[in-house]
């Protein structure tokens, strides 16, 4: 199938490059000159395992090309998918002139052909049958443009009428799996009115559904769950601000558990074993972070004051969050005491593993609050230190390895979990150390094998 997609960060791309990867013809539009001409090389603006591998096979195959002609994609696409950004406004809820923008370009830009117009951005409840209205704004404009030319008489214009309809495909993907999640999604949701557009959808998602690109084929086929446009867009929100909800629920028992000396991760586990449970996003820390919980559970929380709910459940687990951002700045002080002229070492930067993303990190927050109170920050993150990204970071030291990060710190504290910093040799590095603690915002390392190290280890809720 012929398939556009308008936007390429995390969502537009994965999503291109993995439809191009199961045999569709893909064309990814997005409008920044710069960042085409690198796709088109085969480089990926972006750090996603797997996704520069399936890019470059699908470019030699000439499976996917990559313009800034939006009038083009349009042109190619049978299915159009809105992938664009909605960052969230100071009052909580997104910012959608993007989709409008895309939305009337695309009206603007239709042909005679059945197109099925795809929101894979995450956007507010109602914004299907929005789209569809700015969409046939845009078709209104064009027509009006071709009148005034001159090129068209006004009783030729419903010839010029495109036929369409929307869809909202929420996407479901981790960031650092997002490749994997792709092609092993738990379900498919489709939302509208039309058979005609969700049989479509149906055909372009096939390959995944019967499992052939699965790391385990034999499982049975992925489940689609067909709703109306609404219900659709209210999963996407649901289901992360369950998440981040639980994420907040279990740091809320680690603080308990560090007042009555119970341990949160034996803790998480009994109550993980419980099927009506489950024992993920159980994991204690610092908090949440990244481009989808904040901005979705703030935006479901905007649009449930909209309409005269206020969201109490909601506002507590971003509360939660908020306070929890500073646990580790509290462990420090209750170690180190005064934080002035200290200089404390951050083992990871980005809000996850896996990624390069650091929108809203709780490291963003760690490295404000120790510049206010005096101490030197220094940091080292396998990703950020090798690109050199430094936008947002002008607080912060970035080191190139871990041991350079140690050399002379009176403390570190791990805020991502990256895989390699399980073998980091921190005998060696709290030798290096002018205090040996570590404040392990993950419970990710082992606390006994840190305490053979020579290292004051604290964890979150231990």
């Amino acid at each position: 199938m012929r398939v556009c997609v308008i936007g390429t960060g995390y969502v537009g791309l994965v999503t291109g490059a993995c439809l191009a990867h199961i045999g569709h013809d893909v064309i990814c539009v997005d409008n920044n000159e710069e960042k085409v001409k690198l796709m088109k090389s085969g480089q990926s603006p972006i750090f996603e395992p797997g996704l520069s591998e399936i890019m470059q096979s699908a470019i030699q195959t000439e499976k996917i090309h990559f313009t800034s002609d939006l009038a083009a994609g349009v042109a190619h696409g049978e299915i159009l998918f809105i992938a664009v950004g909605t960052p969230p406004l100071p009052t909580g809820e997104s910012d959608t002139r993007y989709v409008e923008a895309v939305a009337r370009g695309i009206g603007a830009n239709l042909n005679n052909g059945y197109k099925v117009i795809v929101n894979k951005s995450t956007v507010p409840i109602g914004s299907g049958d929005w789209v569809r209205m700015i969409v046939l704004d845009g078709i209104a404009e064009r027509q009006k443009s071709l009148v005034a030319a001159g090129g068209v008489s006004e009783e030729k214009l419903p010839e010029f009428v495109a036929e369409f309809d929307v869809v909202s495909n929420p996407e479901f993907l981790r960031e650092g799996s997002a490749v994997y999640d792709t092609f092993n999604p738990d379900r498919i949701v489709l939302g509208g009115n039309s058979p005609r557009a969700v049989a479509l959808m149906e055909q372009l998602y096939a390959p995944i559904v019967e499992r052939k690109y699965a790391a385990d084929p034999s499982l049975p086929p992925v489940p689609i769950l067909a709703t109306d446009l609404s219900s659709a867009e209210m999963i996407k929100y649901a289901a992360n601000a369950f998440l981040a909800t639980k994420i907040s629920f279990i740091n809320e028992v680690a603080n308990i558990c560090d007042r009555v000396g119970a341990d949160v991760t034996q803790v998480a586990k009994g109550i993980g074993l419980d099927s009506r449970i489950g024992n993920k996003f159980l994991q204690a820390g610092i908090g949440w972070g990244g481009s989808c919980f904040p901005k979705d559970v703030s935006a479901l929380i905007h649009t449930a004051d909209d309409y005269g709910y206020e969201a109490e459940l909601l506002k507590a687990a971003v509360n939660v969050n908020e306070r929890q951002r500073l646990i580790a700045l509290e462990k420090l002080q209750q170690v180190l005491k005064i934080l002035k002229g200290k200089t404390v070492g951050l083992l990871g930067l980005t809000f996850k593993p896996d990624t390069d993303d650091m929108r809203d990190a709780p490291a963003l927050n760690l490295i404000e609050q120790l510049n206010r109170l005096g101490a030197k920050v220094k940091a080292y993150d396998p990703i950020v230190s090798q690109t050199g990204m430094r936008h947002g970071l002008s607080g912060v030291l970035v080191e190139t390895d871990a041991e350079r990060l140690a050399d002379g710190c009176d403390a570190l504290v791990l805020v991502t979990e990256w895989k390699q910093f399980s073998t980091l040799d921190y005998l060696k590095m709290a030798k290096l150390m002018a205090h040996p603690v570590i404040i392990d915002g993950r419970n990710f390392l082992d606390p006994e094998a840190m305490v053979r190290a020579g290292f004051q280890y604290v964890g979150v809720g231990r």
